[in-house]
């Protein structure tokens, strides 16, 4: 059998080296990495992760909720468990999408929390693993998210250098903190460039922003842009607007939030503000892994800054 000797010999590093490569690969350069990897493949090697386990008292187990409906949210969810899950491979951790209902049911080293609402952190306050949230919280939590401020502030400002009079936000009717402070990007935009805000909220459903197009299209003249809290709004506006006869990007512009795939299938593409997705989802497993290894110390925040894509919902 091929021990972790035969792999450090091959690899023509140490003993201690290996054990890093492969318990704490963060802590190691690429180069390194790409060595002894190469010679367990070579080798054979498989390192015995229940033995260490069991030894360190662990499940090599992460679980993950997700505690909002998936339905008006995909397929953003699906970017967000393929990076925690590429992170977990690397640790060799396995992950289990888990229900609000299954919270207590089989163990786990820690928690990875994600849709969070103000309702639900009574319930949270009972887990006795480490927690990170994916959202952005005012209780204590750890967490990982996009910068929704900064995010709307990019896009709001886009629409004004783009020429548009008028600018109106289209929000998802819901008081969390993630669609507060996109709104507050925008207001905070409009103010600073002395214009009046005007906001209209709706579930986050495209098919009520394309009726509210249609049921208010004499209130929108032309050189109005919309800028909405979601890429699903933002098609619901398109096809409102379409269906009514209007010009885009000429006349109406429209620019999205999210940039995960929705943006790419509407009709002219939604010119959108890009959420690193994947890697906020290797983030949010770094973040827990770090947790689990120090005991549950604080691991703070980490927020990532959106990128503005240009499509052909605005003006060049």
């Amino acid at each position: 059998m091929t021990t972790l000797n035969d792999v450090a010999k091959k690899a023509n590093v140490s003993k201690m080296t290996v054990s890093r490569v492969i318990n704490h690969p963060e802590q190691v350069t690429d180069e390194l990495k790409v060595l002894v990897f190469n010679a367990m493949e070579e080798l054979n090697y498989r390192p015995n992760v229940a033995a260490k386990a069991l030894a360190n008292n662990r499940t090599q187990i992460i679980k993950l909720f997700i505690l909002e409906e998936m339905d008006t949210t995909e397929p953003y969810y699906m970017n967000l468990l393929t990076g925690i899950a590429q992170e977990l491979d690397t640790r060799h951790y396995s992950l289990q999408l888990v229900t609000k209902n299954n919270f207590d049911i089989g163990s786990c080293d820690g928690y990875i929390m994600c849709g969070v609402r103000e309702k639900d952190y009574e319930w949270i306050g009972r887990a006795t693993k480490p927690v990170v949230l994916f959202g952005e919280n005012r209780h204590g939590y750890d967490f990982v998210d996009s910068d929704n401020q900064s995010g709307a502030a990019m896009s709001t400002q886009y629409a004004i250098n783009l020429g548009y009079e008028n600018i109106i936000f289209i929000g998802i009717d819901i008081k969390e903190l993630f669609e507060q402070s996109r709104e507050k990007g925008y207001t905070e935009t409009m103010k600073k460039n002395q214009l009046s805000s005007k906001i209209y909220r709706f579930e986050n459903r495209s098919r009520y922003a394309a009726q509210f197009i249609q049921e208010n299209w004499e209130m929108f003249s032309p050189n109005t842009i919309f800028v909405c809290s979601s890429d699903r709004l933002a098609i619901g506006i398109e096809r409102g607007i379409v269906e009514m006869g209007g010009n885009i990007p000429e006349d109406f512009g429209i620019i999205g939030y999210d940039g995960v795939f929705l943006d790419q299938i509407a009709f002219p593409q939604l010119t959108t503000i890009k959420q690193a997705v994947i890697e906020m989802g290797v983030a949010c497993a770094k973040m827990l892994l770090n947790k689990i290894e120090q005991a549950g110390a604080p691991q703070g925040e980490v927020l990532f800054q959106p990128d503005l894509i240009s499509r052909g919902t605005t003006r060049k």
